[in-house]
């Protein structure tokens, strides 16, 4: 089921579109002798902005006379940038390239990045950012073009250097562009560890962090990116890098809103468990705190393009006293936006509701956007779990197949045909299910980036081939109707399920 609320007319053509998407039905009487029922509805809000050719509020002026971006880039200058040197030359060219885009008036400031932060420009020691003019992007250019190389990697300094430049700006696009080569080694050196420091810089500005060379690591740059709700990547050849950050800054100036809130207000009785994006990746989102009823709370999402991201709402019941085979409202869904000097269109609430039900076929059921994350969740685990087995080389040379062939299998499923070509770039032949010989452990690191991707139901491109699960066998299709339960943790589903949905997640179809 969809609802979808229409966004009021806006002045200047920025719109907010709201859906909720759920399957309504769950269990009011326990599925087997001994087991409580799933009590939990999990609701999928698919939020867009529109806008409708309007230029990004990133290229001219705030309200008032402060700029409406403030950009920091930090260029890991470690002394492994030096091996090769092409990497260093690299990222001076991509740091370049992203000064000359800035807009006049943008605040912004450059750091080189070692054990600790140096304000590469305007220049070390100063602690008010530099305003982008014509002589300003060229003295920056500059300091960037005689950057050298040494020392060790320390990134929760230069992140903590970052936020207090960023501190004293109000603009309402704040941003960090943050590059590195390597692994954060050195982090006991520094005065904040990197937890510390994203715990303070958490809601300060919107951080993506790009990968280059052989080195870096997919986990930390996710770590990073998850918390400061930006995103990850990484270039497989040093010279991209310039053409990425001049993709990245374009995105950037697109901003069409700096912040949206969603607001979630429970009805009497029902708790808010979890609220996440689920798409274009996985981000866990915290209540902010900023109360605005008895029951309700808010949850912050950052820098909007014209783009639709996907949430995952998860509410617990109670059935009791309640009717069976009726509509009910578990919690209303708001979206709101801080006045940033523009007008938006908002959609009107939207409600989660529920319908209690005695019939274990419809409580069995789950909305298409649930099912696809869990899938995502299940085909990220396998390639954690294959590059996991890969480090042990013979002795896990099994189990890493096993799991890249899991991997295909619910990349196929998804109909993610970038996904499919980025395990296929370590799969030994098409349709081998068997990771090649000779990767190198970046490989693994692109991959791992790739599996945190996620993308909205859709058709599957032309031509995109669609895996069989691993060893599945002829079988006939089931009947409408019918149902499944996992040998293993007595999980009830669809009979066409290729993987269980439960707890343990193991594959079903054509399973011995």
């Amino acid at each position: 089921m969809s609802v979808a609320g229409d966004a009021q007319n806006a002045d200047n053509g920025v719109e907010v579109t709201l859906a909720v998407g759920q399957q309504k039905e769950l269990p009011a009487v326990p599925a087997a002798a001994g087991r409580p029922p799933d009590r939990e509805m999990h609701a999928i809000l698919e939020i867009g902005v529109s806008g409708s050719g309007t230029a990004g509020i990133a290229t001219g002026p705030a309200r008032g006379s402060g700029p409406a971006l403030a950009e920091v880039l930090i260029v890991d200058t470690s002394r492994s940038m030096l091996h090769p040197a092409g990497k260093l030359h690299a990222a001076k060219d991509a740091t370049a390239a992203a000064i000359r885009l800035l807009p006049e008036g943008t605040a912004f400031a450059v750091l080189s990045g070692r054990f600790d932060a140096t304000v590469v420009h305007p220049g070390p020691g100063r602690t008010v950012m530099a305003v982008a003019t014509p002589a300003e992007r060229e003295a920056a250019e500059r300091a960037v073009r005689i950057l050298e190389a040494d020392g060790g990697t320390a990134i929760g300094t230069w992140l903590d250097l970052a936020r207090r430049l960023l501190k004293q700006q109000s603009a309402p696009v704040r941003h960090v562009l943050l590059l590195t080569d390597g692994r954060n080694e050195h982090d006991e050196r520094s005065a904040m560890q990197l937890d510390t420091v994203l715990d303070a810089c958490d809601g300060r500005f919107v951080c993506d962090a790009w990968g280059i060379g052989d080195d870096w690591d997919a986990g930390l740059l996710l770590r990073i990116t998850r918390r400061l709700h930006g995103r990850a990547g990484a270039v497989r050849r040093a010279s991209e890098l310039p053409a990425a950050y001049e993709e990245l800054v374009g995105a950037l100036l697109g901003t069409a809103v700096p912040e949206l809130r969603i607001r979630l207000t429970p009805t009497p009785g029902t708790v808010i468990r979890q609220v996440k994006q689920v798409v274009p990746n996985e981000q866990e989102l915290l209540a902010t705190g900023d109360g605005f009823g008895e029951r309700g709370a808010e949850y912050v999402t950052r820098a909007w393009g014209e783009e639709t991201r996907h949430f995952q709402v998860v509410l617990s019941a109670d059935p009791t006293g309640r009717e069976i085979g009726e509509d009910l409202q578990l919690a209303a869904v708001d979206v709101t936006v801080p006045d940033f000097g523009r007008t938006v269109g908002l959609p009107a609430p939207q409600p989660i509701l529920v319908r209690w039900t005695d019939n274990p076929l419809d409580a069995s059921r789950q909305h298409p956007g649930v099912r696809r994350h869990e899938l995502y969740q299940q085909a990220s685990a396998a390639v954690a779990r294959a590059y996991r087995a890969w480090l042990r080389r013979t002795e896990g040379r099994p189990t890493a197949d096993r799991e890249l062939a899991r991997a295909l299998a619910l990349a196929a499923e998804l109909g993610d045909t970038p996904l499919l070509d980025a395990l296929r770039r370590v799969e030994a032949a098409p349709g081998a299910g068997r990771v090649r010989d000779g990767l190198k452990d970046v490989d693994w690191q692109h991959l791992i980036l790739s599996s945190a991707m996620t993308t909205p139901p859709g058709q599957p491109a032309a031509g995109a081939p669609q895996a069989p699960p691993p060893e599945a066998g002829p079988a006939a299709a089931p009947g409408p109707g019918e149902l499944v339960a996992c040998p293993d943790c007595s999980w009830i589903g669809p009979a066409d399920s290729v993987y269980c949905g439960g707890d343990c997640g193991r594959m079903l179809k054509g399973a011995s």
